[in-house]
């Protein structure tokens, strides 16, 4: 970590959470990231490395508490996460620099997988308040999951990923179509628990799937709920029928339930493989979450009164090659 912000003054103080083995040139990355904060006007910011140990949530509190307002996440969607769970409570905003695949996270919340876009939504401070869905002592900003997401999430490699984007996850899901369901007993708030043969749960705070492709038309990421998702296909034909649906989006989806709650209390019959935001958490028996509301500061590309989170995200990519070819030329 630098202990020292040099550049010159007006800009907010900021700090980059950086997951190094995501970068392929982690010199080139700073320089880039502090020449065109302090093309902006920024002061240059703190430099932190995640580990093993410690993915970004220490990293991310150390940031806090050295005063600074805004945290830039610079990895995969494990590294956002991780930023994340330092940040919910606190009045300091995630800007966020994608270097994994990151398409959950990307989909939804209108960021760029581009770094001049990431920089640019950030120095142009727009920012909206969003809920934080919470998993035991960790957070998830998009969706968690349990059973067929969870492993199609598994079995999808990174090379692969890497290689061909989102749909590696296809040939992941492709693996699972005709698995077993799991028994599960589904408790929403103080509702009597529902009893199901499911494929998947999904407890989303707001609805689009890798893709692009919206599962859940209604959830909006600060409207204080979560929406539950049980997925029940049996056949590859109800698989299809579901894929169908939600791709045309007319009407209501085959073989899914939906339901809105503030807390849940998903229970399997055997343990399932479990994610947050796309990224894997231990596999359990159980996934309790529940909503924190308007817990997160997020830097968006759009005025707060749009509802719609992905709202002038291309323009703002382009802004932020300007910024960037500006600090190049200085």
């Amino acid at each position: 970590m630098d202990g020292e912000q040099h550049g010159r003054p007006g800009g907010p103080r900021s700090a980059v959470v950086v997951n190094p083995v995501k970068v392929a040139d982690l010199a080139e990355l700073r320089k880039t990231v502090d020449g065109a904060l302090a093309a902006a006007g920024w002061p240059e910011p703190l430099w932190f490395e995640t580990t093993p140990e410690d993915p970004g949530r220490g990293q991310t509190r150390a940031a806090v508490e050295a005063g600074v307002e805004v945290v830039f996440a610079c990895g995969g969607d494990g590294t956002v996460m991780a930023c994340v769970g330092g940040l919910v409570g606190t009045d300091v905003a995630l800007a966020v620099l994608p270097q994994g695949t990151g398409n959950l996270l990307a989909a939804n919340l209108g960021l760029s997988h581009d770094l001049a876009a990431g920089l640019e939504v950030a120095v142009e401070r727009g920012r909206r308040q969003l809920d934080v869905g919470a998993v035991e002592d960790q957070y998830f900003t998009v969706m968690a999951g349990m059973g067929f997401d969870a492993q199609m999430l598994a079995d999808t490699s990174e090379a692969t990923k890497a290689r061909i984007g989102w749909p590696a996850y296809v040939m992941g899901a492709a693996r699972h179509l005709r698995d077993r369901p799991m028994r599960v007993s589904i408790r929403l708030d103080d509702r009597p628990p529902l009893r199901r043969r499911a494929r998947s749960v999904l407890v989303a705070n707001v609805g689009r799937l890798q893709g692009g492709v919206t599962l859940l038309t209604d959830a909006e990421p600060d409207d204080g709920w979560l929406d539950v998702a049980v997925l029940t296909p049996r056949t590859l034909r109800h698989w299809l029928a579901m894929a169908w649906a939600l791709v045309r989006r007319r009407g209501s989806v085959p073989r899914m339930e939906v339901f809105r709650c503030r807390r849940v209390r998903v229970t399997s019959n055997r343990p399932q493989p479990r994610e947050l935001d796309g990224d894997l958490i231990e596999p359990g028996r159980q996934l309790r979450a529940e909503i924190r509301p308007r817990a997160l500061w997020l830097c968006v590309p759009q005025p707060e009164e749009a509802r719609d989170l992905t709202v002038d995200a291309d323009a703002v990519g382009e802004r932020g090659e300007e910024l960037v070819e500006e600090a190049r030329r200085e």
